[in-house]
């Protein structure tokens, strides 16, 4: 296969990449204020939408990480082809895409990297993986960022409630908080967008310089930044509403002192990471944030169950993207064959995932709705779950004999 429609058959895919991540983590800023009522849900994610389009073009400090450390140069350049970041990609989308499926707010980034790294494994060999920059930049993060967010979502929701304490006991008293959740939600969206649509950007660019026609250490050019950013912003605008609900209500009931402390912990995690180059999950440090801030309000409960699905997820993403990965790299090194057969392969699988949607969808009408538990039926004001108990009826009601 020519290498010219290989290179734009992997940037066509990594786009689509970069629309997954869109709607996949539309959750991470806007889960909270449209599960407290701060926002409509279609309003919402057209602000994400707009910020994480502007938020592209402020670093690309996180594409330089991607572009030139995960994977080592060797003489000739980086020991990758874009035949393998083709394979990479095709195991990044369709891990998205499963965990999109079951409402799981896993990580965009963990995907991108374990189907770049298995992909590169099984046509590079292992030393072309750069392990320490992953363990640095990548793994470290991953422990680290989400337990640091939910320590700092838990004491800024202690902290906003002592400072509020004065209207306990009223359901209307903190309803400011709401106002300074579109604030703190269009901070969230924003970093992200400095954080994840340069992920895309750094792929290809890793591609143009595996194909020589960037010289090795290059940044993003500027139309990379453009495409990322355009596509990044139309993923968003399309809306995650699965994971909108499983962050907005399946962890924890959502007061807006408990959203805007979140959203802002969250910011303030995402913000700093990219500053540093990190390459870090947006969804876990908001996960993490959502948990804090559940512990750190008195009489709320969070949803353990619903958080042990989460993280299994989280962990389970890096090598089940990296085994997609490396089964379409083994597939993809047949030849332009190859490349055919994980093209249609992964449209059958992203189609039966699309038409098994339908089945149980998801959409801005529902995406607030209490999410159900098993054997509990509503959510007090209080945060507690409350069980609701059948009474059985009188005898004279089941027999429809009324009373002399």
């Amino acid at each position: 296969m020519d290498l010219t429609l290989v290179i734009v058959l992997v940037i066509a895919l990594a786009l689509f990449f970069d629309f997954t991540n869109g709607f996949h983590d539309t959750a991470n800023a806007m889960a909270t204020p449209i599960a407290t009522g701060a926002m409509r849900p279609k309003v919402a994610v057209a602000l994400a939408a707009v910020l994480n389009l502007v938020g592209a073009f402020l670093s690309t400090e996180v594409a330089k990480t991607i572009s030139g450390g995960i994977i080592n140069e060797g003489s000739g350049g980086v020991l990758i082809s874009p035949q393998l970041i083709f394979a990479g990609l095709v195991g990044a989308i369709v891990w998205n895409m499963v965990t999109w499926l079951y409402g799981l707010p896993s990580s965009s980034s963990h995907a991108l990297f374990g189907g770049l790294i298995g992909a590169a494994i099984v046509g590079a060999g292992v030393a072309s993986v750069n392990f320490p920059v992953v363990v640095q930049k990548v793994v470290l993060p991953a422990v680290i960022a989400p337990f640091t967010a939910g320590v700092v979502a838990w004491a800024a929701t202690k902290l906003a409630y002592w400072i509020t304490r004065r209207y306990d006991g009223r359901p209307d008293g903190r309803g400011g908080f709401r106002y300074g959740q579109i604030f703190s939600s269009s901070l969230v969206a924003l970093s992200h967008g400095t954080n994840d649509a340069q992920k895309t950007m750094g792929v290809i660019t890793l591609l143009l310089i595996s194909a020589n026609l960037l010289p090795a250490g290059s940044g993003p050019p500027l139309w990379v930044v453009v495409a990322c950013a355009l596509a990044i912003a139309i993923g968003t605008y399309s809306g995650g509403w699965r994971i909108i609900r499983t962050l907005g209500r399946g962890l924890t009931e959502v007061k807006p002192a408990q959203g805007f402390a979140a959203e802002t912990s969250t910011a303030a995690t995402i913000l700093a990471s990219s500053h540093l180059g990190f390459a870090l999950s947006t969804t876990q440090v908001a996960s993490g944030s959502v948990i804090g801030s559940g512990l750190g309000r008195r009489g709320a409960s969070v949803r353990w169950g619903t958080a042990g699905r989460i993280a299994i997820g989280w962990v389970m993403t890096l090598p089940a993207a990296g085994v997609v990965g490396a089964v379409a790299a083994f597939v993809g090194l047949l030849g332009p064959v190859g490349i055919l057969i994980d093209t249609v392969v992964a449209v059958l699988v992203i189609t039966f995932i699309f038409w098994r949607s339908r089945r149980n969808r998801v959409s801005s009408a529902n995406a607030v709705a209490p999410v159900p538990v098993q054997g509990q039926s509503d959510v007090a004001e209080s945060g507690r779950v409350v069980k609701i108990r059948k009474v059985k009826p009188l005898k004279r009601e089941r027999t429809g004999r009324n009373p002399a």
